[in-house]
């Protein structure tokens, strides 16, 4: 029995060993076969890939359009590139232009201006002279002592009398009386007695209707008792001779005397005798 079991044994191994070497086998040639199948499935997917671009020469067309575009691309960058390029320099040109005339207008405009601004002070200037000639003359003119004429005709029934006193029929009284009063008849003209300009025409309370002339050199006639002056208005440029009035008898102070002009006359806002400056 011993013998027999041992044999049994060995032929027991001798079996499992042929099995698993068969198993190694099988699986071997599994091995073999998918490695074989998986290079014959690349092969023919190369093998019809290949067939399939022959077939359709657009993909290759595709590829070569692609590489044409991005070279055309490339030399539309190098073109853009080259135009920006030249449009920068062309701006720089222009701005350069542009700056050059502008500075051509600014100094013409400059030299334009200060020739202006010279005209203009030359103007001022003969302006300048031209009016203190006028204020020269109007000074010298102002400065020039009147000729004075007797404002109407007739005798002088009461002369200037500043430092000796005088009797007055009206107001009963011994008074200083400055200014001549000639005698005329009522509503004889009153004349101006030098150029001048109507300062005043008023109604004084003692002398009556009154005009007030200023004249150059700092003189002024002031003519009273009048009944009328309506032929002049304040302000209004009068000469020698021209008719200012009327006489009347509006004079409260001397409304005793006989009809006549009260007749006046100031140097510097002084009295002074009028027949000492009246040229007969």
């Amino acid at each position: 029995m011993g013998k027999r079991g041992k044999r049994l044994d060995e032929n027991m191994l001798e079996n499992k060993i042929i099995v698993s070497l068969v198993i190694i086998a099988v699986i071997v040639v599994i091995s073999i076969g998918y490695i074989w199948i998986s290079n014959s499935i690349k092969n023919k997917t190369k093998i019809d890939g290949q067939i399939a671009k022959q077939n359709n020469p657009s993909e290759s067309n595709s590829s070569v359009e692609e590489n044409k575009t991005n070279e055309d691309s490339e030399s539309a960058s190098s073109s853009i590139g080259k135009t920006v390029e030249d449009s920068q320099n062309t701006d720089v040109e222009a701005n350069n232009q542009d700056d050059n005339t502008a500075n051509e207008n600014s100094n013409s405009t400059t030299n334009t201006s200060n020739e202006n601004t010279t005209s203009t002070n030359n103007a001022v200037t003969n302006d300048s002279q031209t009016d203190n000639e006028a204020n020269t003359a109007d000074s010298n003119n102002n400065n020039v002592q009147p000729s004075f004429i007797m404002p109407v005709d007739g005798e002088i029934m009461k002369g200037f009398s500043k430092e000796n006193l005088v009797f007055s029929e009206t107001l009963q009284e011994w008074i200083t009386h400055l200014a001549l009063d000639i005698k005329a008849n009522s509503r004889d003209v009153v004349k101006c007695s030098a150029d001048g300009t109507v300062k005043a025409i008023k109604s004084d309370p003692r002398y009556g209707l009154t005009v007030i002339v200023e004249h150059s050199a700092g003189f002024q006639t002031i003519y009273s008792n009048l009944l009328t002056a309506e032929f002049i208005v304040e302000g209004e440029q009068v000469t020698q001779g021209q008719t200012l009035g009327t006489i009347g008898s509006t004079a409260v102070f001397e409304i005793a005397d006989e009809s006549h002009l009260h007749f006046e006359m100031l140097l510097n806002s002084e009295y002074v005798d009028p027949s000492l400056y009246i040229n007969n």
